[in-house]
């Protein structure tokens, strides 16, 4: 007897009319991951985490992990936190042919077919599936159909449940995945056009593409399987870009929410929601959005923190420049040297494009973590605020929030401390608006 996913409690309690959601933190840093599970024991409660497919994937991804590799670096640090593994959720996010759209169709299938083996293998529970992208073989100037979309992701459903149903004769008390299904977003790590517009998912599409992946459920043999189908992926309204946000308006987006209301075993699953503020976060779930996916808010938090050491950092080594980590400009120079990663995100002349490179939103810089000259640094940094102490009027002056906590002995005065609880400032807006706590 397969075990069910507790995910679905967030159906069963949203279908009652109880606000309760759940955020995913869609991140492979370790600061956030930590800080998340910190949180997660904090408050005696679960959490979720998901890896990306140009994350992690069967060639390791940009970060070098298989699935199975991001599965042990999270339970690694779950052992440091002891917090309570049965409360770690992992998803894979934007599972399907993206990192193998320059291939035909069925190289690309198969690709993505492996993926999600990996992933379902690797024991994640939370599977997004992903096929709205095109492929080699596909005319790019026709529109991919619903019914194409849904019918590929049907083939990459039936390879999870096969592989689930192995999984299980070597651990039976493996847990059921749920999926998600559906892209109404950019592609995963932000919107590259600056101009590109954002609407609100008409409701007839909605309708269109559940339909279409139900019809392709069926004629795949996995009617049974579409119980596990428990989200689908919409825009609200709500987008993360260099700027900031664009807020949600649940007046705009009513006519779409009305509408889940229809499915009894589906709520939508909202992504980009980063830089809401908690009330409209607290809106999304209340009309709905049962999952909200945070990536770049979280990262662009740990940068802040970062950048406030440095400047501290600058303050309590004045004087001693041949001592100091040089941080900020390490990390420039490392977004100088290889800038494929943010050079089709920002744009601006140099002066603009200077300033992004630190401060925008869609946070670039966090490709640039793992860095060996980066991590150096950083590490610097942090040695050389713990040798020399973080006085209290420097702390005041750059992290004011973090420094009342230290003086109500709430926080330790120290830099990885002092990073963790950036984060989560932040994670706390989404826990004010998901109610997890009572999954």
């Amino acid at each position: 007897m397969s075990k069910p996913n507790p995910l679905k409690q967030i159906v069963a309690k949203q279908k009652k009319g109880e606000p309760v959601g759940i955020y995913s933190a869609c991140s492979a840093n370790e600061y956030v991951i930590e800080a998340a599970l910190e949180c997660a024991k904090r408050d005696n409660a679960c959490v979720l985490i998901e890896a990306t497919a140009n994350q992690v994937d069967q060639n390791g991804g940009y970060t070098g992990m298989k699935p199975a590799d991001f599965k042990a670096f999270v339970m690694n640090i779950a052992d440091k936190v002891g917090v309570d593994k049965d409360r770690i959720f992992l998803g894979g996010d934007h599972l399907g042919p993206l990192t193998f759209a320059s291939k035909n169709e069925a190289e690309a299938m198969a690709d993505a077919k492996e993926l999600v083996r990996c992933y379902v293998a690797a024991g994640f529970t939370k599977i997004h599936i992903d096929t709205s992208m095109k492929v080699a073989s596909d005319d790019p100037n026709v529109r991919l159909s619903d019914e194409i979309i849904a019918q590929r992701g049907a083939e990459l459903a039936r390879v999870c449940e096969d592989t689930y149903q192995e999984l299980l004769k070597t651990e039976p008390d493996a847990v059921r995945p749920v999926y998600i299904v559906g892209s109404e977003v950019p592609i995963p790590g932000g919107a590259q056009d600056p101009n590109a517009g954002m609407q609100v998912t008409r409701v007839e599409d909605f309708k269109a593409t559940v339909k279409a992946f139900e019809d392709a459920f069926a004629a795949k043999g996995l009617s049974d399987i579409w119980q596990d189908v428990i989200g689908v992926v919409v825009q609200p309204g709500v987008e993360e870009k260099d700027a900031g946000c664009t807020e949600y308006d649940r007046a705009k987006a009513a006519e779409l929410m009305a509408a889940i209301k229809d499915y009894p075993n589906l709520v939508f699953e909202g992504h980009s929601t980063d830089y809401q503020t908690k009330y409209k976060l607290r809106e999304l779930v209340e009309d709905g959005v049962g999952i909200l996916k945070v990536g770049p808010g979280l990262t662009y938090a740990m940068r802040e923190a970062l950048f406030a050491l440095a400047y501290m950092e600058d303050m309590i080594l004045h004087g001693k420049d041949d001592e100091k980590s040089d941080f900020i400009n390490v990390l420039e120079k490392a977004m100088m040297d290889d800038p494929k990663n943010w050079q089709k995100h920002y744009h601006g002349n140099a002066d603009e494009l200077w300033f992004k490179r630190k401060f925008s939103f869609s946070d670039r810089s966090r490709y640039y973590m793992p860095v060996e000259s980066v991590k150096a640094a950083k590490d610097k940094l942090i040695a050389n605020l713990r040798k020399y102490g973080i006085s209290l009027a420097v702390l005041s002056q750059f992290m004011p929030i973090q420094y009342t906590k230290v003086r109500c002995n709430e926080l330790e005065n120290d830099p990885e401390a002092l990073i963790k609880d950036r984060i989560k400032n932040t994670i706390d807006e989404y826990l004010y608006a998901s109610h997890q706590e009572v999954l």
